[in-house]
């Protein structure tokens, strides 16, 4: 342990709450889509529904929240130690308004650095980065599902080497900042072959590895951990992520380390520009 994770140890010692935040998945569609027009019209309506929808369902309003996007790729997991970390406007060629979109959550640097800790504590190599903002991945779904910007944001990157059981490894270890009051969420898409969308020869593709999927989450957790490590296995798990490009998977499985024992469940899906979409919730 360094001296500055000490230090914020004793100075910020963890408030351990009679509730456990569930872990989500959510998919954050594509660049700044609910927040422009769309043709066809109401084409993200159904997910922009589900997105506003969420906070109700939780057991309690989150202290704190950890996301990881599938926007931000380190070589080591990267944590936001910025007190205010700005936007990082990272889609191109979309009305000149949706790069003026703000949300102001504020980060939370002691959080960061006992994330870190315990990405360390398990093996992982971890680093604060105190220069990095929120990307889309972040301010786009978080925009609907906490308009207000006032529960503290921490984001974590993926790894570069895209290895699914670092990341589900590093999710375990975040595993009790759930009963903290923290939610976790892995924002993504469950499918994400930039030239299937709007392919109707992807629509059955895509329905089968999303059937795949579902399954893989709804099973104990031991299997689940089995499944989702090796998802390449899955039925056109390729088509519907391509070689090196599965980044918007892999915050679903930081999500399934992160559920620990909570049982997995689908609770949003729709075949969204010819392709099947799901949301996934833990405990």
């Amino acid at each position: 342990m360094d001296l500055f994770s000490t230090s914020v140890m004793q100075a910020n010692p963890p408030k351990i709450t009679s509730t456990r935040m569930p872990v989500l998945f959510v998919p954050h569609g594509a660049g700044p889509c609910f927040f422009m027009d769309w043709n066809p019209p109401g084409t993200w309506d159904r997910l922009a529904a589900f997105l506003q929808g969420i906070a109700v369902t939780l057991p309690a309003r989150p202290h704190a929240i950890v996301l990881v996007s599938g926007h931000w790729l380190e070589m080591d997991f990267r944590v936001t130690g910025h007190p205010r970390p700005p936007l990082i406007y990272d889609y191109h060629g979309f009305p000149s308004h949706t790069y003026e979109l703000t949300y102001p959550a504020q980060g939370e640097p002691a959080l960061a650095g006992r994330l870190c800790q315990r990405l360390q504590h398990a093996g992982l190599e971890a680093s604060t980065d105190a220069a990095s903002g929120y990307d889309h991945g972040m301010f786009i779904p978080l925009k609907l599902m906490f308009p207000q910007a006032d529960i503290p944001v921490i984001q974590l990157s993926l790894r570069q080497d895209m290895d699914p059981a670092a990341h589900i490894e590093a999710g375990r270890a975040l595993a009790a900042l759930r009963d903290e009051g923290v939610l976790i969420i892995g924002s993504g898409m469950s499918f994400h072959n930039m030239r299937g969308y709007g392919d109707p020869r992807f629509t059955p593709i895509s329905a089968e590895f999303d059937d795949w999927l579902g399954a893989a989450v709804e099973a104990a957790p031991e299997q689940r951990t089995t499944l989702l490590r090796d998802w390449t296995a899955a039925p056109h798990a390729r088509l519907c992520h391509p070689p090196r490009a599965e980044e918007h998977l892999l915050p679903l499985l930081v999500a399934a380390g992160a559920a620990a024992d909570s049982p997995g469940r689908k609770v949003y899906s729709e075949v969204l520009m010819a392709t099947s979409i799901s949301a996934f919730r833990f405990g």
